[in-house]
């Protein structure tokens, strides 16, 4: 019998300018290498007590319960609506891109009548449009909301949708994944009552963990359910009572990711919210300059575009897929095709977490300036560059 012989990993780095995940921050690898030991251990609980707080102070909120769940950000955000839809809820959604029509997918598992609020991708929900869809109904149990959609690029305002779900009894919930850690996100100020990301944007931690908050008005709609929900694993109010003060047992938590999060959650506050959300949104600034320089079409909405996530469009005759191809190969760096509406005719472009930094988005314009003539779409020499470089010297 032949014995396969299966080789050492090698994998070699690349700058990961997707839509996730990106590059790891060093100080997160070293947390990673922290000896494990039991998820009930007394010298484990003061990592869970500090990510909880940790990430209240990221979500802004005082008033939520804070958690990370074992599982990616879809299951963060499914997680949310078996806990709190019913069959037969009804559920208002907003649909302007990929991740909404996920998140009115998942609704629609549960049982829940759906409605949804049809927008235009790359341009953020009409907020009246929101109003009147809810206006036609008596009884409303949760308004969904993408914060930023990650197919498209765009940042969509909540608050003021976050109070009509309020005026009409339902629940706030929000997809976060792409947003969390490097735009503003206000829990309270904004009165939302569900809310998850992921680990792997920008975070700068490796994909696999949830980070929510859950307001106590949501806790207790889940509790006061007249059917059981439709998963255990994935059941709001039993994990939460793993991240509350007794800590009871649910599942064995990851233990190194939770090591993960927990250091990379303290380099965001050691670079402070404010400080952390100027350089996202200067460094897609100056990337948008750039590419424009290069004659290449930013999609988004102008006013409400994403600091995280630049969507682009392919120019004519230029195959989407071989430029990302040799930019992965020739370059090691990654960015992510269209999704949707948008496949084949965009390229997305993030800059997150560790991964946003002026000197990546310079290095992805020059590979660019060479490929792209390459492929039949001639540019300007080192226009991408210079109004880049211009652009992050504020001048």
């Amino acid at each position: 019998m032949v014995q396969n012989s299966y080789p050492e990993l090698n994998i070699p780095a690349r700058v990961l300018l997707s839509t996730g995940p990106v590059n790891v921050h060093p100080r997160v690898y070293k947390a990673m290498q922290t000896p494990v030991v039991g998820y009930g251990e007394a010298v484990f609980i003061p990592i869970i007590d500090g990510i909880a707080a940790m990430l209240a102070e990221v979500f802004q909120t005082k008033e939520s319960l804070t958690m990370a769940l074992s599982a990616t950000g879809s299951a963060g955000i499914e997680a949310g609506m078996a806990s709190v839809l019913e069959p037969g809820d009804v559920a208002v959604i907003g649909n302007y891109g990929f991740f909404c029509e996920r998140m009115i997918e998942m609704a629609r598992r549960q049982g829940a009548e759906v409605i949804t609020v049809d927008g235009e991708w790359a341009k953020p929900l009409d907020p009246a449009a929101m109003e009147a869809e809810l206006k036609k109904h008596k009884s409303v149990k949760l308004v969904g909301m993408v914060h930023a959609e990650t197919s498209t690029g765009v940042s969509q305002p909540l608050a003021e949708i976050s109070r009509m779900a309020k005026e009409h009894g339902a629940l706030m919930f929000v997809d976060a994944v792409t947003s969390f850690g490097g735009s503003e996100v206000a829990v309270d100020e904004w009165g939302i009552d569900y809310i998850s990301s992921a680990s792997q944007k920008c975070l700068s931690c490796p994909p696999g963990l949830a980070p929510v908050a859950v307001s106590q008005n949501a806790l207790e709609t889940m509790n006061n359910r007249s059917t059981s929900p439709s998963t255990w694993y994935l059941n709001i109010p039993q994990i939460a009572d793993y991240w509350g003060k007794d800590h009871v047992y649910h599942h064995t938590v990851p233990i190194s990711s939770l090591y993960a999060l927990y250091e990379g959650l303290r380099v965001i506050l050691d670079e402070g919210l404010g400080p952390r959300y100027e350089r996202h949104q200067r460094n897609a600034a100056a990337l948008r300059a750039g590419l424009e320089a290069l004659g290449l079409s930013v999609i988004s909405d102008e006013n409400h575009r994403l600091a995280q996530i630049t969507p682009v469009a392919v120019p004519e005759g230029v195959d989407e897929a071989r430029v990302r191809a040799r930019l992965a190969n020739d370059y090691l760096i990654e960015i992510s095709r269209g999704l949707g509406q948008f496949a084949g005719k965009i390229w997305r472009v993030g800059l997150m977490g560790e991964a946003s930094t002026g000197a990546n988005l310079l290095l992805l314009l020059s590979a660019l300036e060479e490929i792209l003539p390459k492929e039949g779409y001639e540019v300007p020499a080192g226009a991408g560059v210079a109004a880049a470089s211009k652009a992050l010297a504020g001048s």
